[in-house]
């Protein structure tokens, strides 16, 4: 199940950073978030509400929820400013760093057990995910000048950070309340900036006009994050995270078909090894 979980995280969020960045540059950062977390909390909530009395009365689970909710809150802000300032095929290869961030903070803060194959496999994986979202290598020597990239690199510690606290939230508490918990979080401080900022009569107004995408991008960034929730609690974090981390491929593929560009040799056989990388450690995972 954790696999299967991991998979339709994959493709979910694959999906979902292409439409976030179409979001962002049309609504903005904070607007575009708070469509995103609007969707969750409604959603989520008949499923959540008769155990919010417990985690209220819990001190030590309500701190844990509210740290993992600023710490999400400013990783997607940044996250979100990179989308809508830079490439999404330069982008996504920096994000490809969220993958050692998880990993390493599941592997020396909880003692998770990893084999020299899964090891092996997730180093592979993140080869394959640099190889086919990486348009030219001979730009990469200026790709700190690139628009959006700085936003990305601080995103990616806060998103690698986060990945690892919804893994440990989702087993101690549940996957359903940390997703509906941060989001709540993040509605209540997004929906305070807008009414600040005189944004507040844009919400009805942009969700009137642009329904279809508002929903296809809450539906897919929040199906990716409630299935990767899931998939923690049946496999280690590394592994889950290693596997729907392909998801930084499948999106910067997204923008270069969608954008009518051509892919280059080495992104095809990147293409090639985040394929067999994921399905391969999976079955080193089932066994």
């Amino acid at each position: 199940m954790g696999i299967l979980f991991a998979f339709i995280a994959l493709f979910s969020w694959g999906i979902g950073d292409f439409l976030i960045q179409k979001s962002t540059r049309k609504f903005g950062d904070w607007l575009a978030l708070f469509y995103i977390c609007a969707f969750s909390t409604i959603v989520l909530f008949p499923f959540v509400y008769k155990d919010l009395g417990v985690v209220m009365s819990s001190q030590k689970d309500l701190i844990f929820l509210i740290l993992t909710s600023i710490i999400i809150l400013f990783a997607a802000l940044f996250d979100f400013e990179a989308f809508k300032r830079g490439k999404i095929s330069v982008i996504e290869p920096v994000n490809a760093l969220e993958l050692p961030v998880a990993v390493f903070l599941a592997t020396f803060i909880l003692r998770e057990p990893l084999t020299f194959w899964q090891g092996t496999v997730i180093a592979l994986l993140m080869i394959g995910i640099l190889l086919v979202a990486t348009k030219s290598f001979h730009h990469l020597k200026n790709i700190h000048t690139e628009r959006g990239v700085w936003f990305t690199l601080i995103a990616t510690i806060g998103m690698g950070s986060t990945s690892f606290l919804f893994g440990v939230g989702s087993r101690e508490i549940s996957p359903l309340m940390i997703n509906w918990f941060t989001s709540f979080f993040i509605i209540l401080v997004t929906l305070s900036y807008l009414v600040y900022k005189s944004k507040f009569k844009e919400i009805a107004a942009d969700f009137k006009e642009n329904k279809k995408l508002i929903l296809s991008v809450s539906f897919f960034d929040n199906l990716a994050w409630v299935t990767y929730a899931y998939s923690m609690v049946y496999i280690p974090i590394a592994v889950s995270t290693g596997i729907s981390e392909s998801y930084i491929a499948m999106s910067a593929l997204l923008g270069l078909f969608v954008n009518k560009e051509k892919l280059q040799k080495h992104q095809w056989g990147g293409l090639v090894i985040c394929v067999l990388a994921a399905v391969s450690l999976a079955f080193i995972t089932e066994n």
